[in-house]
């Protein structure tokens, strides 16, 4: 068995990419509600800040503030994907290893995380994700995609309402304008 290192820094802020097994699949939009309620059951129980998230049809970006003390993303990352997934039909073509360890295959068993490091290494992560429906040509402009943390940012002044407009790659350095 494989041995992923993680980097478990307690009270750290991380950044995340968390992907459905069919890279094809419009499963977290089609199923949006039950996303968010997952989302909110754990997080309820598991209490983290989401500096930023946005949901794309097979795919999620975040960022969470950890409480001090506190390391245990990989939980919450299980419980989010076991409660989205409850309910659901298994997904077609599932390989033996996840029928015998009762997975539905909704989602891939890994994720990708990476720890914050600075002020400027947040600030390329949050517009990197709240670039990415623009990016993946699922929008024109950035607050036309529904399922971001971005019109947060705008009503609290930290964004204006055209950001990442005008051809501009905010993940390319033009941030803010």
């Amino acid at each position: 068995m494989s041995d992923y290192r993680r980097d478990h820094t307690p009270g750290g802020m991380y950044f995340f990419t968390v992907t459905l097994a069919d890279r094809r699949s419009s499963l977290l939009l089609t199923e949006i509600d039950r996303f968010r309620a997952a989302y909110r059951m754990v997080i309820a129980s598991h209490p983290v800040e989401t500096v930023a998230m946005c949901v794309l049809p097979d795919h999620l970006h975040a960022v969470w503030q950890l409480s001090d003390g506190d390391d245990r993303f990989s939980l919450r990352w299980r419980l989010i994907k076991h409660r989205f997934s409850y309910g659901l039909p298994p997904a077609p073509g599932r390989s033996v290893s996840k029928i015998r360890h009762r997975e539905a295959g909704i989602w891939q068993r890994r994720f990708w995380e990476h720890r914050i490091r600075d002020v400027a290494d947040l600030q390329r992560h949050v517009d990197y994700i709240h670039f990415n429906p623009k990016k993946h040509g699922l929008v024109d402009r950035v607050k036309d995609w529904p399922f971001s943390s971005f019109h947060r940012y705008v009503a609290a002044g930290c964004l204006p309402p055209d950001w990442g407009g005008a051809g501009i790659d905010p993940a390319g350095g033009a941030w803010g304008e």
